[in-house]
Parts: structure tokens; C-alpha cells; sequence
């Protein structure tokens, strides 16, 4: 894969990735009642900032992604999404202090390694 082309994915992971940390912080800041109705949610959602923000994030991602779909094959580049759970995960714990649990950095070290092999082939 070509540098830009690299350069696009990963950008676009990124953008995906902030995009969900995004979207939880949003619905972490809602008030909503237990009994709120779907409709209330939605427009709940579709006004926090956040949301908004994590919604522009993934549209920018999407077109990126778009791009680096024409410098190189989907077989190479769409394994490298999967470095989003990665990224999501460190997100979670710098930002919205989640736990840091041993499972869990086993099943991403065994990722980063899936990648590692991807892309010596």
C-alpha cells in the first residue's frame, strides 16, 4: 500500500474511532427518563453536541476512506479497521476512565499482531 494511501486509512480509523468516543460521551451527558419514548431519545441524541460531533467525524472518516479505496485493494486496507477497537479501547480508558481490564489487552495485543501479519503479505 502506498504511503498516502495508509495515510488516508489510518486517518479515517482515527476519525471513526473519536467519533465513538464522541457518541459515548454524548449519551453519557443526557438526561433522559427510564421511561423516555424512542422519539425522545432520538431528539435527545440529535441535539447533543457531541453526537453531532461524532456524526461529522464519521462523515469525514467515510470520505476518506472513500479516497483510500482507490489507492489499494479492499482485501488489504479493510483489515486495517479493525485497529479502531485498538484505538477505541485506549480512548475509553484516557478519556472516559474505564477500567483497564488484562482480557481485554490480551484480545488487543492479539489484533495488533493480526495486522502485523496482514501486512507483510
Amino acid at each position: 500500500m502506498s504511503l498516502l494511501g495508509f495515510a488516508l486509512v489510518f486517518i479515517s480509523v482515527t476519525l471513526s474511532a473519536a467519533a465513538q468516543t464522541a457518541f459515548k460521551s454524548g449519551v453519557n451527558r443526557l438526561d433522559l427518563a427510564p421511561d423516555a419514548g424512542v422519539m425522545q431519545q432520538a431528539m435527545a441524541f440529535l441535539t447533543s453536541p457531541f453526537v453531532l460531533t461524532g456524526l461529522a467525524l464519521y462523515g469525514v472518516g467515510t470520505l476518506l476512506w472513500l479516497s483510500a479505496l482507490r489507492h489499494a485493494d479492499l482485501s488489504l486496507v479493510y483489515p486495517f479497521v479493525s485497529i479502531s477497537f485498538v484505538m477505541v479501547s485506549i480512548s475509553g480508558i484516557v478519556f472516559l476512565n474505564e477500567p483497564v481490564q488484562a482480557h481485554r489487552v490480551i484480545g488487543l495485543a492479539l489484533i495488533i499482531a493480526g495486522l502485523l501479519v496482514m501486512s507483510r503479505g
